[in-house]
């Protein structure tokens, strides 16, 4: 078989198991272990496990927990809110202030926990039903809470930029 067929397989293979309603995580480590055996043979399944292993045993992950931690804080808190409403004296006024405050509660918000998730849904409960209330279009509210969600990427301390850090 070569490279291109069972590529083909493999993608095939994830689609039809995402049909069925198993979760990514599985039918993606599912997959990866049937090919991996398939392809390799069993000798490849040891290294796997190492692999898999050293990765996870990486000091620099610690961080990711906290992350996780300081994102329910700001939460449970409340501060993720009054952040919000301390940013409307700012940029109230402004033509689309709501939007601008949006994209600049969840700049900092992105410093402060890592985690895309938890911005999205801190900004989707807070912003999202003040911007349809001030007859903001949907789709554009929906646009700036997933753009201002997206920042958690770029911010310097973000989980994903750890993995990276890691991989690299």
């Amino acid at each position: 078989m070569s490279i291109a067929d069972g590529t083909l397989l493999l993608v095939g293979l994830i689609f039809a198991l995402l049909v069925t309603g198993l979760p990514l995580a599985f039918i993606t480590g599912l997959v990866a272990l049937s090919f991996t055996f398939g392809w390799f043979g069993p000798n490849a399944l040891p290294l796997v496990t190492s692999r898999v292993y050293g990765f996870v045993t990486e000091y620099s992950l610690v961080a990711v927990p906290m992350f996780v931690l300081m994102a329910s804080l700001l939460d449970r808190s409340g501060i993720a809110r009054d952040l919000f409403n301390a940013m409307r004296v700012f940029a109230g006024r402004l033509p689309g202030g709501v939007a601008v405050q949006t994209i600049v509660v969840a700049f900092f918000l992105a410093a402060l926990s890592g985690i895309i998730g938890g911005e999205i849904v801190l900004l989707g409960i807070l912003a999202l039903p003040q911007m349809l209330r001030l007859g903001y279009d949907k789709h554009l509210s929906i646009g700036v809470v997933c753009a201002g969600g997206a920042l958690g990427t770029m911010m310097p301390p973000s989980i994903v930029l750890i993995i990276y850090g890691l991989i690299a």
